[in-house]
């Protein structure tokens, strides 16, 4: 390609007109006519100009015999078209989908955690004698069967909401890029929604320490307070805690996952990717072992401390992980 020809295909790029082009470079449209016409060649000192503002070499510019040059802004600008692209109207749908189904997520979870309730004070009941027409052996089977009810709908109610959200799974995974507008219209909802998600985190992490609090002044003192009393109280204050941060943390996150900031960086969407299979395969590792342990020692009750060490171990390992395929890349 001659002068001229480049210089169209770089302006083209760009989405510039002449006069724009005429514009960043300080001069008239005609000049910039006649340059892509091959009427007249550009000065010394616009060629360099331009080399600045399209990221190109003079040479490339200069020489015919070089026909093809990737300018870093033109790799971006290609690389951003190959992906794909998400509407004004979709980000709102899947937004929209996000409000919605948070709080049948945040109740899917909640019911997890409160499901061991019933048969930790059963299990007591029976135990300190407090319980008169229920035996040990009726305790655990009232309890486990409550137990396995609640994680049964919890469960039943994050897979269904899971695949709802399944079509915009997309937003995880992959890079896309936002049309014109979207990102703005986003953040002026994260804003809105900042208050009530600091409202939620101060709240849920105060009903954690004060469900906490009976357990380390009565709890170590006398062992039939803390199990029937201390625990089942932790493990409600818990779990209105966990829906407030799992309701707030799942609609903050789709503002994240659309604006891809924060833990939804195309870096972080390829490190969860590959780390995708731990989650699962250690809850279900976690659940059978708790099972196990618990029809081994009949001791319900207590075995329920399995879960809390798990959750942080959980943390641990999941940061380990990460960090070791981030080395890697």
């Amino acid at each position: 390609m001659i002068l001229g020809e480049k210089i169209i295909h770089l302006r083209k790029q760009r989405e510039w007109s002449q006069e724009e082009l005429a514009s960043q470079l300080g001069i008239s449209r005609q000049s910039v006519s006649k340059w892509e016409s091959g009427a007249s060649i550009p000065d010394l000192d616009k060629i360099i100009s331009m080399s600045c503002l399209f990221g190109v070499s003079t040479d490339y510019l200069l020489k015919e015999e070089i026909e093809e040059e990737a300018p870093p802004v033109v790799r971006e600008k290609e690389e951003a078209d190959s992906r794909r692209s998400v509407s004004l109207e979709e980000a709102t749908a899947f937004l929209d989908l996000t409000r919605k189904t948070a709080a049948k997520i945040a109740f899917g979870v909640s019911c997890c955690i409160l499901s061991p309730v019933f048969l930790i004070l059963l299990g007591g009941l029976s135990e300190y004698g407090m319980g008169n027409r229920i035996s040990e052996d009726m305790a655990g089977s009232l309890g486990t069967t409550v137990l396995l009810l609640l994680v049964a709908v919890g469960v039943a109610i994050l897979v269904s909401n899971g695949m709802r959200m399944e079509k915009y799974r997309y937003m995880e995974k992959e890079p896309f890029t936002l049309l014109y507008g979207v990102a703005g219209i986003v953040e002026k909802r994260k804003e809105e929604f900042a208050a009530t998600y600091r409202k939620c985190i101060t709240v849920g992490v105060t009903l954690c320490i004060v469900g906490i609090t009976p357990l380390l002044l009565f709890g170590t003192r006398d062992e039939r307070i803390a199990t029937i009393g201390c625990v089942p109280a932790l493990l409600c204050f818990v779990t209105v805690g966990v829906f407030l941060f799992v309701w707030a943390g799942t609609i903050n996150g789709s503002f994240d996952k659309v604006l891809q900031i924060g833990d939804h960086t195309q870096e972080k969407k390829e490190v969860n990717q590959r780390t995708s299979f731990f989650a699962g395969s250690y809850w279900c590792i976690i659940l059978a072992i708790y099972i196990g342990i618990s029809l081994y020692m009949d001791n319900w009750h207590k075995s329920w401390i399995i879960w809390p060490v798990a959750g942080i171990l959980f943390a641990a390992f999941y940061k380990i992980l990460s960090a070791s395929f981030v080395r890697k890349r």
